[in-house]
């Protein structure tokens, strides 16, 4: 066992891999869909989560969309943005990855679906969900990649879905 930040004791096996998956899942006429993190209260996010070993980055954001909302993403449009951010992990957040780990590469997703859709949150992860305007959502995230990537989504929304994710 390795002592993390905050005292937090985890295996090195368990650390998380620094590159992460962003999906803005956003409907034609551009809302977006936002969750409420349960650990911190207050701040919304769109879909993100860590790359597990041997993932894809696509399989990374249909694994995460599934997780996060109940949605299967392979249903609908799913788009590769070819953008990445990288930014600086929070510390409180540190500890959930190898020691001197400080920064993470964030690569962004569109998921485009017919409407809003009810979703299903993960209880441990986030408390609410809610469809928003996408500019209404870019001012509602913590993140200033998340908010980036939302204030792109008229560029990028009608961009082709990748083939084996493309509803037929």
């Amino acid at each position: 066992m390795v002592e993390g930040q905050a005292g937090r004791a985890r295996s090195l096996s368990a650390a998380k891999i620094p590159v992460s998956a962003l999906v803005v899942i956003h409907t034609p006429a551009l809302e977006v869909l936002l969750l409420e993190r349960a650990d911190r209260p207050g701040f919304w996010q769109s879909v993100t989560g860590s790359q597990d070993a041997g993932e894809t980055l696509r399989q990374t954001a249909i694994r995460e969309v599934r997780e996060e909302t109940g949605l299967d993403a392979t249903h609908y449009e799913l788009s590769d943005w070819n953008l990445q951010n990288v930014f600086e992990i929070y510390p409180v957040w540190r500890h959930r990855y190898a020691p001197g780990v400080t920064h993470n590469t964030e690569h962004v997703f569109g998921l485009r679906v017919p409407e809003p859709l009810p979703v299903l949150v993960a209880p441990r992860e986030h408390v609410a969900w809610a469809w928003l305007p996408w500019q209404v959502a870019a001012e509602r995230v913590f993140s200033w990649s998340n908010r980036k990537a939302i204030l792109m989504l008229p560029d990028f929304s009608n961009l082709p879905a990748h083939p084996s994710t493309t509803r037929s």
